[in-house]
Parts: structure tokens; C-alpha cells; sequence
């Protein structure tokens, strides 16, 4: 199951793909770097995020 993450500097969601791809609403890739950051492949861009809990969270 994808786990949603909130960008702060674009304020879209992300979506996870595996372990360390994210992909936003846009179709832009952008690599985990750590829990709340990302590197954006295209542009090279660091993003920040925060991510919401998931169902395994109970």
C-alpha cells in the first residue's frame, strides 16, 4: 500500500512507489533521503515532508 506524504515546499501530496521513490501529483520522482526529506530528481530540489500514519500504526 502507497504511504501519502505531505510536501511542505510544494504543498502537494506524495505517494510512495517502494521504499525510497516518491512520486507527487505532478508524476515528478523524488528520492527518500531520510524520514522527512526527499531529493527531487528532476530538478535536484530538496523537499521536505511529513508523513501521515498508516494502518500498521495500531
Amino acid at each position: 500500500m502507497c504511504k501519502p506524504y505531505l510536501d511542505f515546499e510544494t504543498g502537494e501530496l506524495c505517494n510512495s512507489i517502494s521504499d525510497n521513490m516518491l512520486m507527487d501529483t505532478n508524476g515528478d520522482l523524488l528520492m527518500k533521503m531520510s524520514d522527512n526529506m526527499a531529493l527531487d530528481l528532476d530538478s535536484g530540489d530538496i523537499h521536505f515532508l511529513s508523513s501521515f500514519g498508516s494502518d500498521d500504526d495500531d
